[in-house]
């Protein structure tokens, strides 16, 4: 009887200690991350990738091309040039693009990374109860148009979803950091 007033105990112990936390952002986080948002002047330098998993992609990761430890969800981008950069009106950017593409006609010339310099459509800004901020915009690029969503957290974290309209969606994180006017 001992025995089962134990387990129990430390079954309710463990449940509790393992639950999980939120962290709450400082007010000094809060402050820079507004000031960043309110500049338009930042990039983000994406650390992984987030392919759609499908058929063609699952293929590809079959076939040995991947680097080791990546999956075909799940794409390590340290090492590899990307960024994304907002300036006032115009965003510009270099992200390598694993997924699928659905072709209109002829091929592109590149290397199919989602390449942008343009300036922003529909550009806005939401902020959350969290103190995070979703941004969301249209620009074109590539030949084609792109919706982005962006995520930033009070930590500078980021998260982002760029869908385009001949390729599957794909997801990136990163880590956001101001850029001054000579930067860009």
């Amino acid at each position: 009887m001992k025995a089962l007033k134990l387990i129990t105990f430390l079954s309710i112990f463990l449940i509790v200690s393992c639950g999980s936390k939120k962290s709450v952002a400082t007010a000094e986080q809060l402050k820079v991350l507004e000031s960043i948002v309110q500049s338009k002047a930042y990039e983000i330098d994406s650390d992984m990738a987030y392919p759609q998993v499908t058929n063609a992609v699952q293929q590809v990761f079959n076939s040995g091309l991947m680097q080791p430890g990546n999956t075909p969800g799940n794409i390590n981008l340290i090492g590899n040039p990307n960024y994304l950069r907002i300036h006032n009106d115009s965003v510009y950017s270099y992200l390598p693009y694993f997924g699928e593409r659905q072709m209109r006609g002829g091929y592109d010339a590149g290397d199919g990374a989602i390449e942008l310099k343009s300036l922003m459509k529909d550009y806005q800004v939401d902020q959350k109860k969290d103190g995070s901020y979703r941004i969301s915009f249209t620009a074109e690029g590539n030949q084609e148009s792109f919706q982005v969503y962006i995520d930033i957290f009070p930590s500078l974290k980021s998260t982002m979803l760029v869908n385009g309209v001949y390729r599957f969606p794909i997801q990136y994180s990163g880590m956001v950091k101001p850029k001054e006017d000579k930067d860009l």
